[in-house]
């Protein structure tokens, strides 16, 4: 039924996608926006609820609304609660990894966008929604309503030419679409996660750029406002570092470190109390699979190669090398998007006399919390790929649950 009123709702969605986006994706979104009762995307010019049934009952189609919505809402592997308490828009979306985390804590995803042809592929099959593509050509006013923007946004240089505290002074950054969205939309939190590394990225000046601009437009986080407006860099980083969490504090056994930067409008709260650690013991041996393909396993000669190039780094001071960890350790460094390159981050020593392997794909997936019934790529390149740039999907979680308290 879905892919039939797909076909049914095409040309219209052909009229309203914007540049950089496929059809497919309005079309998705409309469903769904039948399916939880949201504003469809391009509400703005008309698009209504109505609109899209009138289309549909005007086809040729047998068409039965409630069952729709209830193959919308239950016909995938990743569902979206029976009854949303807030709604959300997933923005540089990846595989939906955030999406699962505020779905988990009661959420219901009214907009997405990655321009990642594969990850969107994958988000697909798992959520029934295809994400939107270039969000740079997305018009703002045409996103629906929402109460939270969520976004795992990437790091990029900010011109040092005269910073006017202004969203002016972002144009031509991805972050710029981020800012341009919130202030348009008002949503009332939202989250922006990266690497821990933004912290002193051009020497705390990135930082220093983002703060000030969603400062500008009217949002706030846990760093005051004159640290902000008046601060050195180097006091900003101090008080960022208290949004970095860690993975293997929520129950993943991955030493992952990712700044997430919660914002609520002014006026709206003092403060956010982030997420304590869960106290949960992690074993690295509670996400191996019993029995994996001896594919995993390295070849001697990969295997001499590592320990070569390890020793000749420990001469060398560098300190890099595989990570070598066994089912009773208690997490695995961080896993990468270059993963699929070698898997030299994380090799499981199994003490059998054997050479170590590789993590397959489903443990990869385990390794970021993500469930057993979430579908992976049929590519493996992909799967490690889309899975080293995801989020820790436990993390979003305790995020979103302390989020998800003032709706």
């Amino acid at each position: 039924m879905p892919h039939t009123a797909a076909l049914a709702l095409m040309p219209l969605a052909e009229k309203y996608a914007p540049e950089g986006t496929q059809p497919l994706a309005l079309v998705y979104q409309w469903l769904h926006a039948l399916a939880n009762n949201t504003q469809p995307y391009a509400w703005a010019e008309g698009v209504d609820c109505q609109v899209l049934i009138n289309t549909l009952a005007g086809s040729d189609l047998l068409f039965d609304l409630n069952s729709l919505c209830e193959r919308i809402k239950n016909g995938f592997p990743i569902n979206p609660p029976s009854q949303g308490c807030f709604r959300f828009i997933d923005l540089f979306a990846g595989i939906g990894g955030m999406r699962i985390g505020f779905q988990n804590a009661g959420g219901v995803c009214v907009f997405s966008s990655e321009f990642e042809k594969n990850a969107q592929e994958t988000y697909f099959k798992n959520h029934g929604d295809f994400p939107f593509g270039d969000i740079t050509q997305i018009p703002e006013k045409h996103i629906p309503d929402h109460d939270v923007l969520i976004a795992g946004f990437p790091c990029q240089p900010f011109s040092h030419a005269g910073l006017k505290r202004g969203i002016d002074d972002i144009r031509g950054t991805l972050f710029y679409d981020i800012a341009r969205i919130l202030q348009a939309k008002r949503p009332r939190f939202a989250l922006l996660e990266n690497v821990k590394g933004l912290i002193s990225h051009d020497k705390g000046y990135t930082l220093q750029v983002i703060l000030r601009t969603l400062t500008a437009i009217g949002y706030r986080c846990n760093i005051p406002m004159e640290v902000i407006e008046r601060g050195t860099p180097k006091a900003i980083q101090d008080f960022a570092k208290k949004m970095v969490l860690k993975s293997c504090d929520f129950g993943v056994p991955q030493n992952r470190q990712r700044i997430y930067i919660v914002l609520w409008l002014e006026g709206l709260i003092e403060s956010f109390s982030y997420p304590s650690p869960t106290g949960a013991t992690t074993r690295v041996g509670n996400i191996l699979e019993r029995n994996p393909d001896p594919k995993y396993t390295l070849s001697d000669r990969l295997w001499e190669g590592h320990q070569r190039r390890k020793l000749q780094n420990t001469i060398n001071g560098k300190g890099f090398g595989f990570g070598l960890v066994t089912p009773s350790s208690e997490y695995t460094n961080t896993i990468s998007a270059r993963y699929y390159k070698d898997g030299s981050e994380i090799l499981i020593d199994l003490c059998d006399g054997k050479n170590p392997r590789k993590l397959t794909e489903r443990e990869a997936a385990r390794l970021q919390g993500f469930p057993d019934e979430f579908v992976l790529s049929k590519s493996t390149v992909q799967a490690y790929k889309q899975f080293g740039n995801s989020i820790s999907v436990p993390v979003i979680h305790a995020i979103a649950e302390k989020i998800a308290r003032f709706f």
